[in-house]
């Protein structure tokens, strides 16, 4: 058997997390909902569960307009690009950079988990976030770092 290598693996699963992330982020913009709502609400017998007012800022944000879904969308399709290098950036110090993926896929976590589509997303982003914490506790390299390791600004 091989040794596993960490930032391979959670380089698929990041890519995984981003595509459902986009597609949730999609279909959050036609069925809306604050995913924690149930948290301090109040059941009303014809109404069903009412938010809390504390909440009314994530209601705007989520509900009325469509803030996190969009943000959401955009930071996805960034991760894509960084995941599944699209040319500009292959070879990049930004390509390279196993710590920048992690920060983004845990920003990318935070912002999924707030609405109801996105919460696979962000369970799948924090596990590819902890596979990339476990490849730079083994001092993985990219193979991308290794053969352009001291050339600046060349592609």
């Amino acid at each position: 058997m091989g040794k596993l290598i960490w930032h391979e693996l959670s380089r698929y699963i990041s890519l995984t997390a981003s595509v459902y992330a986009v597609w949730a982020s999609f279909w959050g913009f036609f069925f809306r909902k604050f995913f924690w709502d149930f948290i301090g609400g109040t059941l009303r017998s014809p109404g069903g569960l009412q938010p809390s007012p504390k909440v009314a800022v994530f209601i705007t944000i989520i509900v009325k307009f469509p803030i996190v879904q969009i943000a959401t969308m955009v930071l996805g399709f960034l991760i894509i690009a960084l995941e599944y290098p699209i040319p500009i950036l292959k070879g990049t110090a930004i390509h390279r950079s196993i710590a920048l993926r992690v920060v983004l896929l845990i920003i990318q976590a935070a912002g999924t988990v707030l609405f109801y589509q996105g919460t696979n997303a962000a369970l799948w982003s924090l596990i590819a976030a902890m596979c990339y914490i476990r490849a730079l506790t083994l001092k993985e390299k990219m193979e991308e770092a290794k053969r352009n390791k001291g050339q600046v600004g060349q592609v």
